[in-house]
């Protein structure tokens, strides 16, 4: 029964999955994205939350909200598309880590799921159903 189960599960499309990797973690931070903005422009709630609530200690908080703002915008587009996925990945992990150390250290779950998608995605990277492999740049060196 275990063996027929796990024979039956093991037939979900690895490219499912992958497609999932990296749908949903981008929402997250599409969504993130998109509460700090109001058209072009960056609220001032954002700019107060990157000065008291998210300040960090390296990078000037005028700074991190603009980064932030514009990686919440970009790396979600491009982990969606399948397009420069991997690097998406990293950053999104990079922000997820940062959020995790600095900001919210007591949300270990929630960036753990995070962390866990988006690394799955820089290890194994965006499936078939991307353009980076249709444009062939998600394939290991010497394969054709």
């Amino acid at each position: 029964m275990i063996k027929q189960t796990n024979n039956l599960l093991s037939r979900i499309p690895p490219d499912l999955v992958a497609l999932m990797l990296r749908i949903f973690p981008a929402n997250i931070f599409w969504q993130s994205g998109r509460r700090k903005v109001e058209g072009f422009s960056i609220k001032d709630s954002t700019w107060f939350l990157f000065q008291h609530e998210y300040a960090l200690p390296i990078i000037p908080a005028p700074w991190a909200a603009v980064m932030a703002t514009l990686a919440e915008h970009a790396l979600p587009v491009l982990m969606v598309l399948g397009l420069m996925t991997r690097l998406s990945a990293l950053g999104l992990l990079a922000m997820t880590a940062v959020i995790q150390i600095f900001v919210y250290p007591e949300a270990w779950v929630t960036h753990g799921l995070w962390a866990a998608a988006l690394l799955a995605v820089v290890a194994h990277g965006p499936g078939r159903a991307s353009v980076d492999h249709l444009l062939g740049l998600d394939r290991p060196a010497g394969a054709h």
